[in-house]
C-alpha cells in the first residue's frame, strides 16, 4: 500500500557526510517505529569520497585528499560534490509502493533507475541500464561512447530503504578521476553541462517531484527546506 503523500525536503547549504548518516540512520528507525514519515531528501555534499560494502582499497586514489567515508551501503567508491544533485529516499518496503513490490530490494532499485530515467527525459537525455552495472547510462553524442551520469547505492535495514541516488548536474567531472567509479574502469562518467544542457539545481528538483508518482504513487509534499546543519 502506498501513502497518499510524503515528505519532500531540501538542505540549501553542502551537508557533512557524518551529519547525512546520522539523520538517515534515525529516520530509518523512526519510521519502522511508526514515527516518522517516509520522505526523499534532496541536498549536496563537499567534496568527498564513499565507500561501499564492496569498495577495494586499490580503487582509491585520492589526490586532492578528499575526506573518506564508510557508507554502510551496498556498491564501492562514489564521489559526491557540489553540482550534483543527491537524492537520499527512505521508504517503508514492507509495503509496496505503485510498481516497486514489497519486501523486494531489486525491484525497488529497478523503480529508482526508472525514476533517474523519466526524469532524465523531461530534459531530453535518453537515460539507459545495463545488465551487471547499476546506475544509469546516457550515450555522448559527440563520442558514441555510454558514460554513468546518475549512480544508485541503497542500504535497506529491516525493509526501511536509506542512501539513494546521485544525478551529475555539473560537479567537477575531473574529481571522479580521484576513484574507480564504481569499480568499473571501461565507462567514464558524464552530467548535463558535459552534454550540453543549461539546467539549473531547481529545474532538475521540479523533474524529480514530477517523476516520482508515475514510479513510486506517491504525491510529494511541498518542498520543505530544513535548518542548515
Amino acid at each position: 500500500m502506498t501513502n497518499a503523500r510524503f515528505l519532500w525536503e531540501i538542505s540549501k547549504k553542502p551537508v557533512p557526510y557524518p551529519a547525512a548518516l546520522a539523520r538517515m540512520q534515525t529516520l530509518a528507525r523512526e519510521i519502522r517505529a511508526n514515527e516518522a514519515a517516509e520522505r526523499v531528501w534532496l541536498l549536496e555534499h563537499p567534496p568527498l569520497f564513499t565507500a561501499g560494502t564492496s569498495a577495494k582499497a586499490e580503487d582509491l586514489f585520492n589526490p586532492h585528499h578528499y575526506p573518506t567515508y564508510d557508507a554502510g551501503r551496498g556498491g564501492q567508491w562514489t564521489y559526491h560534490g557540489p553540482g550534483q544533485r543527491i537524492a537520499y529516499v527512505m521508504l517503508d518496503l514492507h509495503n509496496a509502493h505503485d510498481e516497486v513490490r514489497a519486501r523486494d530490494v531489486r525491484s525497488y532499485v529497478h523503480g529508482l533507475e526508472e525514476w533517474v530515467i523519466r526524469t532524465l527525459a523531461t530534459f531530453g537525455l535518453k537515460g539507459e541500464c545495463r545488465e551487471g552495472r547499476v546506475g544509469v547510462w546516457v550515450i555522448d553524442p559527440i563520442t558514441n561512447q555510454e558514460e554513468k551520469i546518475a549512480a544508485i547505492g541503497v542500504r535497506v535495514s529491516r525493509w526501511v530503504s536509506w542512501h539513494g541516488v546521485s544525478i551529475n548536474l555539473n560537479p567537477r567531472l575531473s574529481d571522479f578521476e580521484g576513484i574507480v567509479p564504481c569499480g568499473i574502469r571501461e565507462f567514464g562518467v558524464t552530467s548535463f553541462e558535459k552534454l550540453g544542457l543549461n539546467v539549473t539545481m531547481a529545474q532538475l528538483d521540479t523533474a524529480l517531484a514530477e517523476s516520482w508518482q508515475a514510479v513510486f504513487g506517491s504525491t510529494p509534499s511541498a518542498l520543505t527546506p530544513l535548518p542548515d546543519e
